[in-house]
């Protein structure tokens, strides 16, 4: 089923997500909604709480983004409490979007190469290295698991310039061709 995609300015995108364990009541159901819904909006990520659930699971198929990147290619994840460890410092930036950031698109500094631990659909446990866009995608759905977004790694002159941009998705007033769950309107 799709579920509506949280928009920025929804606070349960900023709270930290808890970790799960094997009693998690219907997590097929909704690794398959997740996935569902990522693909119907043209995403590559997707984290719980862009769909309101306060929850260390993130869903993603980088294989779209084989062509230009091919560490993404069959690269399709079920990420339940995963840990990232960084193993270079070092930074690159690049653009990156967000699916409750619709419309915007930012130069974003991260790291290119990680370890992750996490558990799978199965609760197997899983350790990689990665590198590269595939690293990215993977520490941008993770950032939303701590209550962070791609906006929160921008400097703070870029983030004012766009202020206009995000106070309209926090007050209901974007468009997007796909499912979507305002802010809360504010009591006056």
């Amino acid at each position: 089923m799709k579920l509506p995609v949280y928009l920025y300015g929804h606070p349960v995108l900023r709270e930290v997500s808890a970790d799960i364990d094997e009693s998690y009541d219907g997590l097929q159901g909704l690794i398959d909604d997740m996935f569902e819904t990522m693909y119907a909006s043209e995403g590559v990520g997707l984290a719980a709480p862009q769909i309101g659930r306060n929850d260390a699971i993130v869903v993603i198929d980088a294989d779209p983004l084989k062509e230009g990147h091919p560490e993404c290619e069959g690269r399709r994840l079920v990420l339940i409490n995963p840990e990232i460890e960084v193993l270079d410092g070092s930074k690159v930036t690049r653009p990156e979007g967000c699916l409750s950031l619709p419309g915007l698109s930012e130069n974003v500094p991260r790291v290119e190469h990680i370890r992750l631990r996490w558990l799978d659909e199965n609760f197997e446990p899983h350790e990689e290295e990665m590198s590269g866009f595939l690293s990215r995608v993977v520490q941008h759905e993770c950032d939303h698991l701590d209550g962070m977004m791609y906006i929160d790694h921008i400097s703070p002159i870029r983030k004012q310039l766009i202020r206009n941009k995000l106070n309209n998705i926090a007050s209901g007033r974007v468009r997007c061709e796909y499912p979507v769950k305002y802010a809360p309107k504010k009591k006056k």
